[in-house]
């Protein structure tokens, strides 16, 4: 009795200790990922604009860790951004990598899912798609014609993979990520997204566990934390202080290589 006794404990330290080891490993990797990683020489830059965001591109190409822009292309089932043609042929020019993202709406879900894929195109393999949710009904919002439900979210995200064989990628906020992290933790589709994460600071200590891990692109700053009377935290030549800034988990390498992967 005291054999096993001991074995067990033994072996019970072991595991224990194992179970230690990864965790901190794990906590490790996660506080790596969120802390300021744009100071890093081989993190890539990545901007998303709208047509009110100013862009000198001869001035942005002066810094050379901007890979790719991922612009907005429509809204509800009618919006659609008058510099998004425009923009996208410039950038392809110029060698960017190119994305566009859809904002949604209540209602009409399917309706502005086929509205989203006439305007970018249905067969752009070279391209990232993207959903952004400002808002969920469980989330604060001050704007009701944002605040989505996850079914909607869930059915415009398999329409994009239905008709194009790629998943979107999933742009939400600290709110909407806690939201959904908490009640939908193990959800099959979402956990299959990849995370487009806002949170406008340096350093995150509360990234909502649950659906996902980490992010995949963070947007970290913008004219939210990046005013002239504020300490920008990175500020991309040739853009101006409202611009939206955003960084990949990764190298710039490893981005240039796999931007037509993500969401696949």
């Amino acid at each position: 009795m005291k054999l096993i006794s001991s074995n067990f404990l033994k072996e019970g330290k072991s595991g224990f200790a194992l179970l230690l080891f990864l965790a901190l490993t794990g906590f490790a990797q996660l506080t790596d990922d969120f802390n300021a990683p744009w100071t890093k020489p081989e993190t890539p830059i990545i901007i998303d604009a709208y047509y009110n965001n100013s862009i000198d591109w001869d001035e942005m190409q002066k810094d050379k860790r901007v890979v790719g822009i991922l612009h907005k292309a429509t809204e509800g089932i009618d919006f659609v951004d008058p510099e998004y043609q425009t923009r996208k042929n410039i950038a392809k020019q110029k060698g960017y990598k190119w994305g566009s993202y859809h904002l949604l709406r209540k209602g009409n879900t399917i309706e502005q899912a086929e509205f989203y894929l006439e305007t970018v195109g249905r067969n752009n393999i070279d391209e990232i798609t993207a959903l952004d949710v400002e808002c969920t009904e469980n989330s604060s919002c001050n704007v009701p014609k944002y605040r989505v439900s996850a079914d909607e979210i869930k059915i415009f995200l398999k329409y994009v993979k239905k008709k194009t064989g790629s998943y979107p990628i999933f742009y939400a906020n600290q709110t909407v990520v806690k939201d959904l992290s908490e009640n939908y933790p193990n959800d099959e589709i979402l956990s299959k997204i990849p995370l487009w994460y806002a949170r406008f600071k340096s350093n995150v200590t509360d990234f909502p566990g649950g659906i996902w891990k980490t992010y995949t692109f963070w947007q970290f700053s913008s004219e939210i934390n990046c005013q002239p009377q504020k300490q920008c935290l990175y500020r991309v030549p040739g853009t101006l202080s409202d611009m939206d800034i955003n960084v990949y988990n990764g190298t710039i390498n490893e981005l240039k290589k796999n931007w037509a992967n993500i969401g696949k």
